[in-house]
């Protein structure tokens, strides 16, 4: 298998972790656990695995300044934006803003930090997935809706992802060193925080949503996504890595429709139709081939 094949197999996987992250964070939202706590779980639970795996196989230096930018804005910077978006805007949102704005941000940020062009099919796609975005909140921001605090939050988020995705593919940060800086410089610098100051509603009697959220959020997420995102990033680019997370939205929405018994509406449907249409023409190869030959 080619190195591009296994960049997209990667961030094929990553995509589905993704979408599963949507889901889950759905679910903490309505359970009795704050967003304080779920931050907490998740890098808690990741660095008792990573740390001892560092400490005697692939020990690598961790106070790299690198590094500790790459974690503080991917990491806590990330974490902060979007959990305290999950808190103050529907989850329904949530599944939109983050991966949908994810490729406008890439390619842009690459554009603008690594100097690198991209290829007008890239830039025809974020249009493309931008009016998606937007066919899809047509319904939402109607006059009784307004862009709240926690949209805000939302892209914040977005943008601190995809600053990450950038920053960890100018700086040649491996997958490994990527995912334990991630885990262990965010709890170290947030963990003391949460413990002396952050309110706190973890309680024996929610085992069941504590654990899926330390599965999902500190094993999957953080990880097993971290790993196949950064593989994919170094394989295919931040930019195409970014244009297939475009296929979030689609893959959340569909299964929030049957699982949380969600409306479907024509602003939904043209929505999910423009966004898969974007993603697929940002790294389609047939596409680029034609823009090439149109303008030779």
């Amino acid at each position: 298998m080619k190195d591009t094949q296994k960049g997209y197999l990667y961030a094929s996987v990553a995509v589905l972790i993704w979408t599963g992250f949507i889901l889950v964070s759905r679910m903490g939202g309505i359970s009795d656990l704050g967003p304080y706590d779920v931050i907490a779980i998740r890098y808690l639970t990741c660095t008792c695995l990573l740390l001892p795996v560092w400490w005697f196989r692939y020990r690598f230096n961790l106070l790299n300044v690198k590094l500790i930018v790459a974690s503080m804005v991917g990491g806590l910077a990330y974490a902060l934006c979007t959990f305290r978006g999950f808190q103050l805007s529907p989850a329904s949102h949530a599944a939109v803003l983050l991966p949908g704005l994810m490729p406008l941000f890439i390619i842009l940020l690459s554009a603008l930090i690594n100097k690198k062009p991209q290829d007008k099919s890239k830039y025809l796609g974020v249009v493309i997935i931008t009016l998606g975005v937007a066919a899809m909140f047509y319904q939402q921001f109607s006059a009784t809706q307004n862009f709240s605090e926690g949209h805000l939050w939302l892209i914040a988020g977005a943008f601190c992802w995809s600053l990450f995705s950038v920053l960890i593919s100018r700086w040649n940060i491996t997958p490994w060193e990527a995912t334990v800086s991630l885990a262990v410089i965010t709890c170290i610098l947030y963990l003391p925080v949460y413990i002396a100051y952050l309110p706190k509603s973890i309680s024996s009697e929610w085992w069941p949503d504590i654990l899926l959220q330390v599965f999902y959020q500190g094993v999957l997420a953080t990880i097993v996504q971290m790993i196949f995102y950064v593989k994919a990033v170094q394989s295919i680019g931040p930019a195409s890595m970014g244009a297939m997370m475009a296929a979030v939205p689609v893959l959340s929405g569909v299964i929030a429709i049957f699982l949380f018994n969600e409306l479907i509406s024509t602003e939904l449907v043209a929505g999910l139709i423009l966004v898969s249409i974007g993603a697929w023409l940002t790294h389609s190869k047939l596409f680029q081939a034609k823009l090439i030959s149109t303008n030779a």
